[in-house]
């Protein structure tokens, strides 16, 4: 089964908690704290796995979790990492998690971390110094990252066919590549897209076959808009045209309609337009179509024609593809090295940004927000005295408490950390 769309819920593990531990050995009075650390949840990675063309897994798992780490032991035990779950995707694998593009997984091999496990909660030994002998507190495991993600399986090629239903595009990518798609005299015989290499003289292209589009397509009608992102990626697009269409002039117009009602930039795409099914024609015959076609094809665009079935002219329509793909990289590349202006970007580095923090009041509770401080919350036992006594000791020292009394804080004042609201304290009360 062919799928190139799924929604997916990945959930990373959570962090294991911090141990509150005390040293108990004969003849040692006092033991001092021995609370270990919580292990690391684990992440969840998406990794290009080879022999994949589909995202079918996914429709019968779509939830995706990885293992949580363990609490932390006494002797300063540190508790067990989760296990990350690694999951293959097939290439040309693009995670959006909401509108927002998260990862591009282009290349064998490629790896990309979606959702990342939760740190460990410190244990009480962490918080020993010579002012607290015997501290009770210890931190509790972050949760890992929760999100839920679409993935959209767009196919990289060199090459994208495109034409209305036969037009002779299964037939073409079968006898130029290696690829078996299903043919028949009969309208949508390509149900999903075909992959196919194609060798010849010293080099080799990698095609795509996509179904056939109609009047409409981008609208929703027929098959071929659910598949037209397949050839977004592609350098160049060899677009077919049955010779023994009424109007093939009509014809080009048409596909091209509906390239650019899907995407400008598709539509711009360079292309090669090639009459098929050519060995019954007159050669006279032949020039009449190609004439009518040169009307209103662009004058940079090559028009051919060619016979899959009796092998006329297809080399030499390779040869024009794979030269025409070999410009458009050239001229990627040459895009892709003047993208960096060299202008200089003034912001606050890393450690600025996670130090940062802001108070607001709204409707009479202090919200308070920050990379640093929020952490710190997350990691807080607020069932603890000691762990929330801790956390006002933080906000005190990073400035915190200072700017809430600044702003008219008062006992019994609700003082929540995060923007959602899922970390409270009452002013005056630890």
């Amino acid at each position: 089964m062919f799928v190139d769309k799924v929604i997916v819920m990945v959930k990373a593990g959570r962090g294991g908690d911090g141990s509150v531990s005390f040293r108990h050995e004969k003849y040692v009075d006092r033991g001092g704290p021995d609370g270990g650390d919580g292990g690391r949840g684990g992440s969840v990675i998406f990794a290009v796995g080879p022999n994949q063309n589909t995202l079918a897994q996914f429709r019968f798992k779509p939830e995706l979790l990885a293992q949580p780490g363990t609490a932390g032991f006494k002797r300063q035990q540190h508790g067990k990492n989760g296990a990350d779950l690694t999951v293959g995707v097939p290439a040309g694998t693009q995670v959006y998690d909401g509108d927002t593009l998260v990862a591009d997984l282009t290349t064998a091999g490629q790896t990309a971390i979606v959702a990342r496990g939760g740190d460990g909660g410190f244990g009480n030994a962490h918080f020993k110094s010579s002012t607290r002998q015997a501290p009770r507190v210890a931190e509790v495991g972050e949760p890992g990252e929760a999100k839920q993600l679409t993935l959209e399986l767009k196919l990289l090629a060199d090459v994208g066919l495109i034409g209305f239903p036969n037009a002779g595009k299964s037939t073409l990518l079968s006898v130029v590549t290696n690829a078996r798609p299903e043919i028949g005299d009969y309208p949508f015989t390509t149900l999903t897209p075909n992959l196919g290499v194609a060798d010849f003289d010293e080099y080799s292209l990698l095609i795509a076959d996509i179904p056939g589009l109609i009047q409409g397509a981008s609208e929703g009608k027929g098959l071929g808009d659910e598949f037209l992102r397949h050839v977004e990626r592609t350098s160049v697009l060899i677009h077919l045209i049955d010779i023994y269409e009424k109007d093939v002039d009509i014809a080009y117009k048409t596909i091209m309609a509906e390239l650019k009602a899907h995407s400008k930039a598709l539509a711009a795409r360079p292309q090669i337009v090639a009459l098929t099914k050519i060995e019954g024609l007159p050669q006279d015959g032949i020039e009449q179509q190609i004439a009518r076609l040169k009307k209103v094809v662009p004058a940079r665009t090559p028009v051919m024609a060619v016979s899959a079935q009796a092998h006329i002219s297809l080399t030499e329509l390779l040869r024009a593809a794979y030269g025409l793909v070999v410009k458009a990289r050239k001229k990627a590349a040459k895009q892709s090295a003047g993208t960096d202006t060299g202008t200089p970007v003034i912001g606050l580095g890393a450690t600025q940004e996670a130090l940062a923090w802001r108070v607001q009041k709204k409707d009479g509770i202090f919200v308070v927000s920050g990379a640093k401080i929020e952490k710190f919350a997350v990691r807080t036992n607020f069932s603890s005295e000691p762990g929330r006594r801790r956390l006002r000791d933080i906000m005190r020292k990073m400035g915190i408490m200072h700017e809430l009394e600044r702003q008219g804080v008062a006992s019994g004042d609700t003082i929540v950390i995060g923007k959602h609201g899922g970390h409270r304290l009452v002013y005056g009360q630890y």
